[in-house]
């Protein structure tokens, strides 16, 4: 056997041999001892050999090894490579396996789905509702909204649209690809009351700023006599931390309790960030303090409230003691440490968090690299601000030069702000708050000429200025 590694780009695979394997093979009697795609792979490669490629027992094991929780895209493409192979593959298992990987992707890829979908049907082998249930959520996961509307007819035409699991999928696929009104459609359209609906409405109402909606629907909830389950309190918990309702939110929380629900990580993770979002950072405290258990996301939403309301010591004294407890830090943990830095002034700590991201395996995000601008532009690092974001590994968005744009208003600094504020131009020039910035910019140090200069030129200098002088 090969011990090639599994690489990004698969290697090209024989296609499958037309003749009838065989129903017992020594090499079957390996497939339960293959727990990884490599030794799978390996051991594919000797089945092709021996005319195995097609067999039942080998191409269900493949798919199922391919696509776990967040698949790895190149095992999605060896998969689907395999399955490409198999003539005429009649087995609907098959198929719901490989649609539910690309569900369960963070690359998910809606077109790829819907290739394996439209395969299904070419193929004669009739979608049951664990189709549609991975077609929508592979849809939902890439805001693909009219890939999304069609397998929503084709549901409609073989009378699964209304199934119980089918519709809160179709719920959320049209709030995830922010149609809120095809999403309240078919809720409103729903036979009967299903707790997994309301669920699925009452997210999309969170999810679409509809906090109030939320709520509304979660009484309507309660006097129907449905008892609402840890997704419905999760979602109403964010409703509360969107409309700062602090006296809610403690409500829900006794409510919490009388269910039984509070014991619960997600629960009291949901619990901690309402709590923070709502102003109270000792009700926060106090629910993480009396977790049994922490997962990441907990210790990140502790983390993020003491940085937010700015106890940055705190911030990172809890994310040292998370690193002690073994919990490997994830996107957003840094998030909230980085912010920690930023607005306490913890410049040298902040830049070695943010190299320690590589470390961790962790790419840095728009707004990782929005925290360390604003981290240097603090402190009046401003020229090193600006390096820092020219030589981003992506291109720089204006919010990026904006963060930078005010630091130099705040530290008078005309030269950099008028190289920072062409920089912006360069992205957009529609935005009249940066007209105003760099206006004050130029009025509190006596520099108009300089302002006069740069705002000649540029497509908005007419109508800039006449609002201006109003």
């Amino acid at each position: 056997m090969s011990s090639a590694p599994l690489t990004s780009t698969p290697p090209p695979l024989l296609p499958a041999k037309s003749k009838s394997p065989p129903p017992h093979h020594p090499l079957l009697s390996h497939l339960p001892h293959c727990t990884n795609l490599r030794s799978l792979a390996q051991l594919h490669a000797a089945a092709v050999k021996a005319g195995l490629a097609a067999h039942p027992a080998f191409v269900t094991r493949l798919l199922t090894l391919c696509t776990p929780p967040g698949a790895h895209p190149a095992h999605l493409a060896y998969a689907l490579q395999v399955f490409d192979r198999v003539p005429h593959p009649a087995d609907a298992v098959w198929y719901n396996t490989l649609l539910r990987g690309y569900a369960r992707s963070p690359s998910s890829s809606a077109a790829a789905a819907v290739r394996v979908f439209v395969r299904m049907l070419e193929e004669g082998v009739a979608p049951d509702t664990y189709t549609f249930v991975s077609l929508l959520k592979a849809c939902a996961a890439t805001r693909a909204r009219e890939e999304g509307r069609q397998a929503h007819a084709v549901a409609v035409k073989v009378g699964a649209a209304g199934h119980e699991y089918v519709r809160p999928t179709l719920i959320n696929m049209y709030a995830e690809c922010g149609d809120a009104r095809a999403a309240r459609a078919m809720f409103d359209r729903m036979d009967g009351d299903c707790v997994v609906s309301y669920n699925a409405m009452i997210a999309a109402a969170v999810r679409s700023s509809r906090p109030g909606e939320a709520l509304v629907l979660f009484r309507e909830m309660q006097a129907k006599g449905l008892e609402p389950t840890s997704v419905s309190v999760i979602s109403v918990l964010s409703a509360c931390a969107l409309l700062g309702a602090l006296e809610l939110g403690r409500w829900i929380h006794d409510y919490v309790r009388k269910l039984g629900l509070d014991s619960l990580v997600k629960v009291s993770t949901a619990l901690i960030d309402m709590y923070a979002k709502c102003g109270s950072l000792e009700d926060a405290i106090s629910v993480f303090q009396g977790m049994e258990s922490r997962d990441k996301q907990a210790w990140s939403v502790m983390i993020v409230a003491y940085a937010n309301h700015g106890y940055g010591r705190e911030a990172i004294s809890l994310f040292e003691e998370m690193k002690k407890h073994g919990i490997k830090p994830d996107d957003i943990t840094f998030l909230g440490v980085l912010y920690a830095c930023s607005h306490s002034g913890l410049v040298s700590e902040g830049l070695q968090y943010f190299d320690d991201m590589k470390d961790h395996g962790i790419i840095p995000g728009i707004k990782h690299y929005g925290c360390v601008t604003d981290l240097l532009a603090r402190s009046g690092q401003l020229e090193r601000a600006y390096k820092f974001i020219d030589e981003l590994p992506i291109k720089p968005t204006p919010i990026l030069w904006r963060t930078l744009l005010s630091a130099c208003g705040g530290h008078g600094d005309v030269e950099l702000g008028i190289r920072v504020f062409d920089r912006i131009l360069e992205l957009d020039d529609s935005h009249g708050g940066d007209y105003v910035i760099f206006s004050n910019l130029c009025a509190n140090t006596g520099k108009w000429e300089e302002m006069n200069r740069e705002m000649e030129g540029t497509p908005n200098h007419k109508k800039q200025g006449e609002w201006l002088m109003k």
